[in-house]
């Protein structure tokens, strides 16, 4: 029996760990927190700010398991994360185990590789209080202003919603964005650019050095430079360098892994948490770019050995972040001989890390920048064109160069033709195009965590489950904008003369950025105007400072605690009290028919149009605003436009057809069937031969692709990918299959299959009582409508065998599912009577229909 119980947060960093020690230790995960705030009630005593935590009723059992297995170990190792929430890990496993000083040792490594571990083994420590108070000191803040604030939002906004010390700023970032593009006004002006020729007749792209505000001015310009004999009238050349960024952050990584594979945040953090649990690189919670020795002389070796010794500057990086933990490590490889992994996933990420840590150790690219000015001393500007050679390569050999979303598509990496300061040259030709300025950028994922960090809001810890609470709470979401249209003036002097033309751009479309939603504007709106101070970036960054001296032993927790809630609650009490309901209501204007007010506000089932008031004798009519409209921009017209729907067309097939919105979009309905249209057509825009097409795309997609025993077999793409439909039973269709050119072989197998696994679904089923006993991946299970049972143990306190629950009646399953849910078969109250109306108003409408699911 194994003298050593080390107790680690999850299995897969437990497999690993087990294989560096000897059958001395025994390695077992908690699977993380094994206790926590309740998930009823606030959970803490707000005299003394003493939180109530309690195991789980998830882990009660885990916990039984890990009691048992202390009682046979001689000494219990502690070896969660090294960070707060790994602290508070240990704290709450020492004492929910009950274990004594003399028998833990908390140990801590920045790898999981086996001199880490046992490096650890050998400089254990105790837990370090201090840090255990920090991470307390956030989860009880977050929770006091989540549940006091929260349910302000409820009486002033709307049920349902929440509010977050973080969360709620990260929000207000993305909405005051909103706000400053919506103000923004383009301003035009005309850019220049040239294409010369040499004697050799090379060209050289050249750009004039100042833009002109009024067409008038350009045109001048290019009349002028009509009848000019351009020359070059200065050649520069001057060295330059390209300097090697630092190894990554928790920051870094996230912005480099959206900007270079395309991956969010969330899917960057849990390849990292695997990436390090596996053994391939450091800790990936981190705002230090520190590196050990043994990592820069690791990387070195493997520098000098790929590329050669004059590619290696071993240097180390400081952090500018004064919160930052030096002791810490970089996110680096554990070793730098390990190139790549097998996973291809893992390995994408892997080599990001692995080529980013070396190029931080290798030597700066020399480069050789060239600048050509072209003109004539009687024109009033100069053109320039810039062009750029590599010298050396340096870093840039392992990691490329490095783009960001601000800079110019157009590079200055460009090899410039030789040309001599008086040599003339000719213009093949030179365009003035009209350019409108543009305002910031809306945040990418990487973008706002950046913000958040130059903030100083959020630790690498929190940056990811805040993105992506944001997004849960329906606060903000990536929707696509479609672009609009403007008129441009583009002029193009030739040897013909100026030629003048006006053209179509497109401008303000996005995808794959954050856009407040109704909702969020008009919560982060509320919150700002009633709590400015807990939404003020800096004082959500002192508050992440005040964490830092606790975690250091500067500052007493519950005195922070204290001095914040002294300001907090009252600020409450009075919101609560005195602050106005928001709903983010405007008067659009009046409908023309019935001379009513237009509004646009947030109503019980979100964002929508009322036309009418409250009180009138006359009930208001209402519908709901289309996914990409807003009540802060949309106009009367488009409001308006919006009680067209649903409307019905002409039948097709005697089936009659409908366009309108439902849950899942626009749609056209057909007879019983509902038909998607098309992402970013305007469902107002479908007339009856664009609802025949979509009708008829419809059907070639449901025409029968094969035969299974004479009934057809058709397929589909759902919620949960490709699929094939054998009578009402719908089968997803593997990645290892071709799915456009699915064979008869394919199809008999697939359908095969899976009534085979349909006929061991079941080992007893009473379809109408919607219950079954069936065998799931875990065991049998009882199943009642959509609500999974456990199955109980017999009297002797075994468990059943499949085939003695064949023989259990439905009397004692019914027994079964009753003593774990009492309210299973209690009778549904009748909703009351409604009362006859008056008088129906003639124009009222009814709001949109949902569109249901699709089933499969």
């Amino acid at each position: 029996m194994p003298k050593n119980l080390v107790i680690v947060e999850s299995p897969a960093k437990a497999k690993t760990i087990q294989k560096y020690l000897g059958s001395d230790f025994e390695v077992k995960s908690s699977f993380g927190h094994i206790r926590d705030l309740p998930k009823k009630g606030m959970g803490i005593d707000l005299s003394n700010f003493t939180p109530d935590y309690e195991v789980s009723a998830d882990k009660k059992k885990l916990v039984a398991e890990l009691k048992a297995s202390v009682k046979k170990a001689d000494m219990v190792w502690l070896a969660s994360d090294e960070d707060r929430e790994g602290e508070a890990i240990a704290w709450h496993l020492a004492d929910e185990l009950k274990l004594k000083p003399e028998n833990r040792k908390r140990i801590v490594f920045h790898e999981i590789t086996k001199n880490a571990i046992l490096k650890a083994i050998d400089n254990p420590r105790d837990i370090d209080q201090n840090l255990v108070n920090a991470q307390q000191a956030r989860r009880v803040l977050d929770r006091i202003v989540g549940f006091e604030m929260s349910p302000v939002l409820w009486k002033k906004v709307k049920t349902g919603l929440s509010a977050g010390r973080v969360q709620s700023v990260a929000v207000r970032l993305v909405v005051e964005r909103e706000k400053e593009i919506r103000e923004f006004t383009p301003k035009p002006s005309f850019k220049l650019e040239g294409i010369f020729l040499n004697n050799a007749q090379q060209e050289i792209l050249a750009k004039l050095k100042k833009d002109f505000e009024k067409e008038s001015d350009a045109e001048n310009f290019l009349n002028l430079a009509k009848t000019t004999d351009f020359k070059v009238l200065n050649v520069e050349t001057k060295p330059g360098t390209r300097t090697a960024s630092a190894p990554f952050t928790t920051s870094t990584l996230q912005q480099e892994a959206s900007s270079r594979l395309g991956y969010n945040v969330t899917s960057t953090m849990r390849l990292a948490q695997r990436l390090y649990e596996e053994g391939f690189i450091t800790y990936m919670r981190t705002d230090s770019v520190n590196l050990s020795q043994e990592a820069i002389n690791g990387a070195k070796a493997q520098i000098i050995s790929e590329y050669g010794e004059n590619y290696s500057k071993p240097r180390n990086y400081t952090t500018k972040s004064s919160s930052a933990q030096e002791a810490h490590e970089a996110i680096r490889p554990t070793d730098f001989a390990l190139k790549s992994i097998d996973d291809a996933q893992l390995n994408k990420l892997y080599q990001l890390i692995y080529r980013r840590t070396l190029a931080s150790q290798m030597e700066n690219a020399k480069i050789e920048k060239t600048v050509i000015e072209i003109g004539n001393a009687k024109l009033p500007q100069h053109f320039e064109a810039q062009g750029e050679v590599i010298i050396f390569d340096g870093f840039l050999k392992a990691y490329g160069i490095v783009k960001t979303e601000d800079e110019d598509d157009e590079s200055n990496e460009k090899l410039l033709p030789k040309v001599s300061v008086g040599e003339a040259l000719d213009y093949k030709k030179i365009t003035a195009t009209e350019k409108f300025t543009r305002p910031s950028a809306r945040f990418t994922e990487a973008g706002l965590v950046k913000k958040l960090e130059e903030l100083g809001i959020g630790r690498p810890s929190t940056y990811a489950p805040t993105i992506q609470t944001i997004q849960n709470r329906e606060y903000v979401d990536k929707r696509e904008l479609e672009p609009q249209t403007r008129e441009i003036v583009k002029m193009t002097l030739g040897k013909s003369g100026v030629k003048k033309e006006v053209l179509q751009e497109k401008f303000g479309g996005d995808k794959n950025k954050f856009i407040p939603t109704d909702i969020g504007e008009v919560v982060n709106d509320f919150l700002t105007n009633n709590f400015a101070e807990i939404l003020d970036y800096g004082f959500t960054a002192k508050v992440e400072e005040s964490f830092d001296h606790i975690a250091s032993g500067d500052q007493k927790w519950k005195e922070m605690m204290t001095d914040f809630y002294s300001k907090f609650h009252p600020r409450i009490e009075d919101v609560e009290e005195n602050a106005d309901r928001a709903n983010g209501e405007r008067i659009l204007g009046v409908d023309p028919k019935s001379g009513k007010n237009v509004h646009a506000r947030i109503g019980r089932f979100g964002p929508m149009i009322q036309i009418g008031e409250q009180d009138d004798e006359e009930k208001p009519i209402f519908a709901s605003l289309m996914a990409h409209q807003n009540i802060a921009t949309i106009t009367l017209e488009d409001a308006l436009e919006v009680f067209r729907l649903p409307f019905d067309l002409k039948e097709v097939d005697g089936q009659p057809v409908a366009v309108g919105v439902g849950r899942f979009g626009p749609y056209v309905k057909w007879g019983e069937t509902y038909i998607s249209i098309p992402k970013g057509e305007d469902p107002l825009s479908v007339d009856q031969n664009r609802a025949e097409e979509i009708i008829n795309e419809k059907k070639v997609a449901d025409a029968p692709i094969a035969s299974y025993k004479g009934e057809p077999v058709t397929k589909g793409t759902g919620r949960f990918g490709p699929f094939i439909k054998y009578q009402s039973i719908f089968i997803n269709v593997p990645k290892r299959y071709n799915f456009d050119n699915l064979s008869q072989s394919d199809i008999n197998e697939l359908i095969d299959a899976k009534l085979e696994k349909e006929a061991n679904r079941y080992i007893q089923h009473w379809e109408a009582e919607k219950i079954s006993i069936e065998n799931a991946r875990w065991g049998p299970i009882v199943k009642h409508g959509k609500n999974i049972h456990k199955i109980p143990k017999k009297k002797d306190d075994t468990k059943y065998e499949a085939d003695e629950l064949k023989d259990v009646s439905l009397d004692e399953v019914k027994k079964w599912i009753t003593a774990q849910d009492p309210k299973a078969f209690a009778e549904k109250k009748k909703p009351a009577a409604k009362k006859p109306a008056a008088k129906k108003a003639a124009t009222a409408k009814k709001a949109p229909a949902k569109k249901p699911a699709a089933k499969k």
